[in-house]
């Protein structure tokens, strides 16, 4: 059994933080979490967001930023992050109802002003298992490019039939990470941040292992997922579907080098 590493409500010491969590158990590693600059000196409570910085590939620091799905009272909060952090993908693995809200719609159609951050949809690309969203992020006289990919496939607390399109979209954004060079990290959310966000996570550093070593140890990506957030890769068959995806990519790559 790997430990989950979740958090402790009393290890965060900011007043308040609670109206901005999703799910109660679930808060941010205190060592790892992302804190936005403060809107004024004395105002704690706006440095907080329920996400966390993630190690990726040989330990690369700030590899990703997984986080919750946006609230109704966190969104500025999360586009304040996506500038701050200079994120060139958000990849969102959730619909918006499943049951129950998991997520706000946190975008605009074409053009929306978040706290100081406007987006601008530019264009929007509806592929088989996933939905892409080219924005353009202003702030005063600066832009930045983000690319949205919504994965809407997945049901909760469950796993897909085939790991193929997520694989898909895996090696996706990955390309986009490695046209963004000197970019910051990839953001990555689903309800929690935690299951379908570590499964994806675990998957990208995986396939990655796998590409340059020719071996993967699963068991130690998801240990290091857990310490820089409790929780990830949520259940025994998210863990068992990591393996199948990653069985897939091996496959592939055995392919490649046959061809």
């Amino acid at each position: 059994e790997i430990p989950m590493n979740f958090v402790d409500p009393k290890e965060i010491d900011i007043p308040r933080h609670g109206t901005k969590n999703r799910y109660k158990t679930i808060l941010p590693n205190p060592h790892s979490r992302v804190c936005l600059r403060p809107k004024n000196v004395t105002d704690s409570l706006s440095t907080y967001i329920n996400a966390n910085y993630i190690r990726g590939y040989s330990g690369k620091e700030k590899a990703f930023i997984a986080t919750q799905g946006p609230m109704i009272n966190t969104v500025n909060d999360f586009w304040q992050m996506v500038w701050q952090e200079d994120s060139p993908v958000i990849v969102m693995i959730t619909k918006l109802k499943e049951k129950n809200e998991k997520c706000v719609l946190y975008w605009p159609e074409k053009r929306g002003i978040y706290g100081k951050v406007e987006v601008l949809v530019i264009s929007v690309n509806e592929c088989e298992n996933y939905t892409i969203r080219n924005l353009v992020l202003k702030q005063g006289s600066h832009t930045q490019l983000v690319k949205h990919y919504w994965y809407t496939s997945w049901p909760d607390h469950k796993t897909p039939d085939s790991a193929q399109p997520l694989l898909q979209l895996m090696l996706d954004v990955e390309e986009d990470r490695l046209t963004s060079e000197g970019r910051g990290p990839v953001v990555v959310h689903c309800s929690a941040g935690i299951g379908r966000t570590g499964c994806f996570i675990a998957t990208s550093i995986g396939c990655q292992q796998l590409k340059e070593e020719g071996v993967v140890d699963a068991l130690n990506i998801v240990c290091q997922l857990r310490v820089d957030r409790g929780g990830m890769v949520q259940t025994s068959e998210q863990y068992e579907f990591l393996h199948h995806a990653l069985c897939l990519y091996e496959s592939r790559l055995s392919a490649e080098t046959v061809q």
